[in-house]
Parts: C-alpha cells; structure tokens; sequence
C-alpha cells in the first residue's frame, strides 16, 4: 500500500518514502492527546531508537508528503488525531485498525456577531450561517463535517432544523502546503501545525471568522474551547449556543474522539510495533492525568488554546489514558453514521469490529508485567548488586 496510491481523480500526485521496517513514522492533529504529551516527553522516541528503528514524524523525511495524515497511505505510520479522517480513511481508502480514543466533551458553540441583536438559536431562522467547503479532491473535509454536524445538532435541539437557515458555502482551494519537496525536515508537528504564530488566522482554522466579521453571513460554528474564547477575546464575537453546556453526551461528538489507527499490514506484520507505541501512549496519558498542569503547558503548544490556562481549563476532567470503552465506540459510531449518512464516506463499516483492542490489552500487560519487575528488584535485590 506504500507508495502511489491510486487517488480519486488521478489529479494529485502522492508522494511517500519506500517501505522499511527499521523506519516508524507518526503523525499527530493538534488536539488533546498522548500522543502530543508523549512528543514533548520523548518517551515512544528513546524506546523506538533503542530497538533500532528510526523514529520520527511523517514530515521528517522530504518523500513524504501531507496525504497520510488523511488517507494513511504509509504502512509504517501511526496517526493520532481527530475522528473524521481516519473515519474516511477506513471507509473509502485502506484497511485500518482502531487502537485507542480519548474524548472530550466540548460539542461546538455558534458564533454572531457581538453588536447583532442576536441572543438565542430561534433568531436565526431565516438567517445566513456560513459552511465552508474543501476543494481538495482526496482529504477528507474534516472541517466541514464538524461545522455541519454542529450546525444541525444546535438546530434540533432549538426545535429546528436546515430548512429553517440559509447555509452560504464559502469553498476554498486547500492544495498547497501538502507537498514540497524542497522542504526542510520537520521534527515535530507543532512547528507545521501552528506555523507563522500560535494563533495565526488561517484559512483552515478560522476560515469563516472574516466572513462573519464583514457581514457575508450572520452566525458561523466553531469550535467550542479551542478558538471560542480566543474569538470572544476580539471584542467582536460572541456565542450564543455551546453544545458543550447540554448534558447529552451524544451531541458533543465534534472530530472528537481523537482516536489512534495503524495499517492493517503494520497490525498483522509487526504487531510489535504497534505495542510498543501503545505502550508509550499509557505512560503518557498516566503522566498527564497526573500532573494536568504541566500537561497544560506542553498541549498550549500543540493545540489551539488561547494559553496554558486556558487548556488546563480544557484537559483537567479529561481521561488522558485512550481506551476503547464502550462509550468511546458510541460516540465514534455517531461521527461514522453522519458522515456516512451526509455523504461524506461512501462505505459503511462496524466500528465495532474497526476497534483492535488487543494492542491496547498487550501494551497495559506488558506495563504491568515491567513494573513489577522493577517493584520486585527494588525490594529483593540480586546478592551482590
């Protein structure tokens, strides 16, 4: 599956490094996960490079470009990120496995203007919410997706529904950046994620705010903790709905839960591989649940939180240890059936049988098992030690 996938238009070049086992690449979104605290740790790095493989990030080596992030076209890499484009991927592009997801319970808000006379759902009917629009012809359009999930999840909630709003679509091109081969390595995914300034406004992440801002449209979704308070910080916007705020678990699913896949081929060819990420993703998430406060100040970095504060605020009820508990598989299955329900997959599958938890059982046993054998040494040592 390395190398040249066959894409949907054949309009894209894919470009990936050659197949090699002793070479493990990893890719994380910048959201809240182990896999962004375990960056900022060094932990699954010192393991990998102790067994003698080379481990870095996808954008380390300049074959790679951006597309298995979206379409995991690299055998040799696990991803950790928001739910909808490995969803896609699974459904529409190549087998995957699902080893762990972490939630978080933030739904979305519905942004107006602060001088508009605008204080509730039902005084948008009939009005103009913005919906923006992917052009790119292979990744998945994550950012829409969750805009249109939240837009139709405030509605019904209100007693609502689209036919009662105008949606103005607001497409842009999305081509460039996923490829250049004149690139200097990139080490770490924050230094791509957030460059040209932390909060910068890019298309991508506030791609409807100026569209809000010059009167194109009255409301438009974002994201409820990443960017609300940093668009309330301008004194020009306000949110007059957070699904975050109801009590219904089921509403709240926003590319969240941030889950981890791998290949299929990396699953039934080097399950050892997969383990010993797992393994490094527990000890993360264990470190993080237990000094939130630090996690705080190596997340600020590697997501879009208005500060560390702010994303203590965000992570401190937050489980950092993925598993893929019953709840976690619920909330999966309602960001696959939109998706597949809005045509936004064209195949369906079980996430049921999607979810590996054997990894994630091995990785906990094989803690276990190394932790009470350091317990052990320590109160029985070895005469003469």
């Amino acid at each position: 599956m390395q190398n040249n996938m066959q894409n949907k238009d054949n309009s894209i070049e894919l470009h990936t490094a050659p197949l090699k086992w002793n070479e493990f690449f990893f890719t994380n979104c910048p959201v809240v996960s182990a896999g962004n605290i375990d960056v900022g740790l060094g932990w699954a790095a010192a393991d990998f490079r102790a067994a003698g493989i080379d481990y870095g990030y996808l954008r380390s080596r300049p074959e790679n470009d951006m597309y298995p992030h979206f379409i995991h076209n690299l055998d040799n890499m696990i991803r950790h990120g928001a739910l909808y484009p490995p969803v896609n991927a699974h459904a529409d592009y190549r087998r995957t496995r699902l080893l762990g997801a972490t939630m978080l319970y933030e739904g979305g808000a519905m942004a107006v203007r602060a001088e508009d006379a605008l204080w509730r759902m039902e005084d948008l009917r009939g009005k103009k919410i913005g919906l923006s629009k992917s052009l790119n012809p292979i990744r998945s359009d994550w950012w829409r997706i969750q805009e249109h999930a939240g837009i139709e999840n405030m509605l019904k909630i209100n007693g609502m529904t689209m036919d009662d709003i105008e949606i103005v679509e607001f497409p842009y091109e999305d081509i460039d950046g996923y490829y250049d081969p004149d690139m200097k390595p990139i080490y770490d995914p924050a230094d791509q994620w957030i460059e040209g300034g932390k909060h910068s406004d890019s298309e991508k992440l506030r791609s409807l705010e100026d569209a809000l801002l010059n009167g194109e449209v009255d409301a438009v979704y974002t994201q409820s903790k990443n960017l609300q308070h940093i668009q309330e910080d301008t004194g020009k916007i306000k949110m007059i709905e957070d699904l975050s705020r109801h009590p219904d678990w089921t509403l709240q699913v926003e590319s969240t839960p941030n889950i981890i896949t791998c290949s299929d081929v990396m699953a039934e060819e080097h399950p050892e591989l997969v383990v010993m990420y797992m393994k490094n993703m527990i000890k993360a998430g264990r470190w993080a649940n237990k000094y939130k406060q630090a996690a705080a100040v190596i997340l600020d970095g590697r997501t879009f939180y208005r500060d560390a504060d702010d994303t203590y605020e965000g992570i401190k009820h937050v489980d950092m240890v993925p598993n893929l508990s019953p709840k976690n598989l619920a909330c999966i299955k309602i960001g696959k059936d939109f998706m597949l329900s809005h045509g936004y997959i064209k195949n369906d599958f079980d996430v049921n049988e999607w979810a590996a938890p054997e990894f994630l059982e091995q990785a906990m046993k094989e803690l276990i098992e190394e932790e009470w054998k350091i317990e052990k040494e320590a109160k029985f040592p070895q005469p003469g030690l």
